[in-house]
C-alpha cells in the first residue's frame, strides 16, 4: 500500500516538481505552501509521510516536526538547502525520520521515501503482533474471556481503587455442576462447546465495567466494580437463569441440559485478596452443598442463600 503524502514547502516550483514526479510514481501526493497551512492540513486528511523544507516564511520545518511527532502517528522527512546551519541529528532529536540536502535529486527522494515507508510498515506489523501477543497472555484460547492471571491483577486493581475510594466491589465464583459426568458421557469436545457457550453468555448479562474470567477448568469468576452483595446476587441470578435454560445437542436427536453454582460476596474494606476470594469459594460450595444450580452469598461468617 503506497503512502500518504504532503510536501510542505514555500517555494512553488519546489512544491509542483515533486508533486508532479512522486503523482507519476503512483504516489498519493498533496502539498501545503507553509507549515501552518500544513497543520490546517493534518486535522482534516489522512497522511503517512511529511516532507518538509527547514527554512520557510513563518514557522520553520523543525517547529513543525516537532507539532507532528507530538500530536501524529506520522513520519516526516526534512530538507535543507543550508546544510551548515542545520545537521541529521538536529533534525532526529525533534522526530524526523530521515534528512536530506537540496537541490533534491528526485530518485534519492523516492529511495528514502520507500525506506521510511517500509520501516512504517514493519514499526506497525510490530505493534500489532504485541498487541496480539499482550492478547493472548491475559485471554483464554477456549472461551476468549480473560484468564486467571488476568483476574487476579484486575481484582487487585479493583480492590485499590475499592480501599480509595470506598465504592462497593463485589465477586461472583460459578462452577459447572457434574461437568465430569458431562464430559465423561460426551466427551471433552462436546464438553469445550459447553464452555465456550456458558463464556458467552456470561459476558451477555454484564456491564462493560465488569470482567469475567476463566478462572479453571469448569469454573469462572465475574468481577462487579461499584455493586453491592445483593445486586451482585442479581447478576448471579440472571446467568444462572439463562444457563440453566440453555440446552445442548451433544449427540445427534438428543438434548442435554447444564446448570451451575455459583458464589456471591462483597469486599470488605482492607480484607486481604486471598480472604475475599476464598469467600466466595465458600459461598459456592453452600451452593455445592445445598443441591447445586443455586446462588448462595457470603458477607462474612454467616452464610445466606438465595
Amino acid at each position: 500500500m503506497k503512502p500518504y503524502i504532503l510536501i510542505v514547502d514555500d517555494d512553488p516550483a519546489v512544491r509542483l516538481a515533486m508533486y508532479e514526479f512522486l503523482s507519476a510514481k503512483s504516489c498519493h501526493a498533496d502539498t501545503a505552501s507553509s507549515a501552518e497551512n500544513a497543520i490546517e492540513y493534518l486535522k482534516f486528511n489522512k497522511v503517512d509521510i511529511v516532507i518538509t523544507d527547514i527554512r520557510m516564511l513563518g514557522m520553520d520545518g523543525l517547529e513543525l516536526t516537532d507539532i507532528i511527532k507530538k500530536k501524529y502517528d506520522i513520519d516526516v522527512i526534512v530538507m535543507t538547502a543550508y546544510s551548515g546551519e542545520h545537521s541529521y541529528a538536529e533534525a532526529v532529536s525533534k522526530g524526523a525520520s530521515d534528512f536530506i540536502f537540496k537541490p533534491v535529486r528526485f530518485e534519492e527522494l523516492l529511495l528514502r521515501l520507500q525506506r521510511v515507508a517500509k520501516e512504517r510498515q514493519n514499526a506497525k506489523e510490530r505493534n500489532q503482533m504485541v498487541k496480539k501477543l499482550q492478547k493472548l497472555a491475559i485471554t483464554d484460547g477456549l472461551t476468549k474471556l480473560y484468564n486467571s492471571r488476568y483476574f487476579y491483577r484486575q481484582l487487585d486493581l479493583e480492590v485499590d481503587r475499592q480501599n480509595r475510594y470506598g465504592h462497593n466491589l463485589s465477586l461472583l465464583l460459578i462452577d459447572i455442576d457434574h461437568f465430569k459426568k458431562y464430559n465423561d458421557t460426551y466427551g471433552h469436545l462436546e464438553g469445550d462447546k459447553v464452555l465456550i457457550r456458558l463464556g458467552q453468555i456470561i459476558k451477555s448479562c454484564l456491564r462493560r465495567m465488569d470482567t469475567a474470567h476463566r478462572y479453571g477448568g469448569e469454573e469462572f469468576t465475574v468481577i462487579l466494580p461499584e455493586t453491592s452483595c445483593q445486586d451482585a446476587v442479581v447478576v448471579a441470578e440472571r446467568i444462572r437463569e439463562s444457563i440453566e435454560v440453555e440446552s445442548f445437542s451433544p449427540v445427534k436427536g438428543k438434548k442435554a441440559m447444564i446448570a451451575v453454582s455459583i458464589g456471591v460476596t462483597e469486599y470488605q474494606p482492607d480484607e486481604k485478596i486471598p480472604t475475599f476470594v476464598q469467600r466466595a469459594d465458600q459461598a459456592l460450595y453452600m451452593s455445592k452443598n445445598q443441591g447445586r444450580n443455586k446462588t448462595s452469598f457470603l458477607l462474612s461468617e454467616k452464610p445466606s442463600k438465595s
